[in-house]
């Protein structure tokens, strides 16, 4: 335990400094990384804690993209504090609607009602003239944080806006830990282990996965509304079902019911498509490859690597 506290403070201060270096392309690409790992750790919820496996999770973060994008003015700046919260209400009420439909239902039936939502989404987008069509919409300013006449930082400078993300990201993981120890957590955990269990000792269950699949949705949306305000662009293809794989590719690299994993995999995924990309125009073969590996070999992913170490330096309670 003391060896992850340590690795995780190590890697917390490398980020906080990791602007300093003074590369704005490398600090936008871990700011969109840092954006990833929170779509990625509002999956990990419904997927490794709830154990409701969605195929339709970029909804969410198309709609928190689309709604800094219907929302701010043509020729003005959007203000953060109240685009931002709704963009995660927003996004929230979706997934608390579509919620109550999909949550009824189990296995590859979730599985493909989840994508059948997501397509309808994106459909409403692409296909409507509320979504702006299949062009999408184009910000010409980024949002701004003015409090009155007050103004803590500047979203034009690349390095506020990776700290801001730097910390929705760290408050993202620190809500989901202390849900997670919650007896909301224990529950849910509970109902991934063995719902008709959890029913029968009089657990609502249907109302935990509700919870859990709205909560879920509303990261996402918080995530979406970061890479929107990000790239000032947003299209159809933020709600696309290649997106909701590209997340779930993440989970399992960085290993499925891990926080921790959760951001990993989002680091793993960019820094091995960046690598790939720079060999080969088919870089998916390598990627798809390296994670069909990954699943042989480490099945529990990228985070369960310093528990191996561990044990194997350790040894096993007994061993002596």
């Amino acid at each position: 335990m003391k060896r992850k506290t340590i690795a995780l403070a190590a890697a917390l201060v490398a980020l906080a400094l990791f602007p300093l270096a003074g590369a704005t392309f490398y600090t936008e690409l871990v700011t969109k990384v840092m954006i990833l790992a929170i779509f990625a750790l509002s999956l990990d919820l419904l997927v490794g804690y709830t154990g409701l496996v969605s195929f339709g999770h970029a909804a969410f973060f198309g709609v928190g993209a689309y709604t800094l994008g219907l929302l701010a003015p043509k020729y003005d700046a959007a203000n953060l504090w109240l685009t931002l919260p709704a963009a995660v209400v927003i996004a929230g009420i979706c997934a608390l609607v579509v919620g109550a439909f999909v949550v009824r239902v189990k296995g590859i039936y979730f599985i493909m009602v989840t994508l059948a939502f997501a397509q309808m989404f994106y459909f409403v987008f692409h296909d409507t003239k509320f979504g702006r069509g299949s062009d999408g919409i184009s910000m010409n300013f980024r949002p701004v944080a003015a409090i009155g006449d007050f103004t803590p930082f500047d979203l034009a400078n690349t390095t506020h806006v990776y700290y801001l993300v730097f910390a929705a990201m760290l408050i993202v993981f620190v809500f989901l830990r202390l849900l997670l120890r919650s007896a909301f957590g224990r529950a849910l955990q509970g109902v991934r282990s063995n719902e008709q269990r959890m029913r029968s000792l009089g657990f609502p269950v249907y109302r935990y996965k509700l919870a859990s699949f709205a909560i879920a949705g509303a990261l996402a949306g918080l995530a979406g509304y970061f890479s929107a305000m990000q790239f000032g662009f947003v299209n159809p293809e933020l709600l696309s079902w290649h997106q909701s794989g590209n997340v779930l590719l993440m989970l399992i690299l960085g290993g499925l019911g891990s926080l921790y994993g959760a951001v990993v995999g989002a680091f793993a995924f960019v820094a091995l498509q960046e690598l790939f990309s720079s060999v080969t125009p088919h870089w998916q073969l390598l990627l798809g490859g390296t994670i069909i590996l990954l699943v042989i070999f480490l099945p529990g992913g990228l985070a369960s690597v310093m528990s191996r170490f561990e044990r194997t330096l350790i040894g096993e309670p007994g061993d002596e």
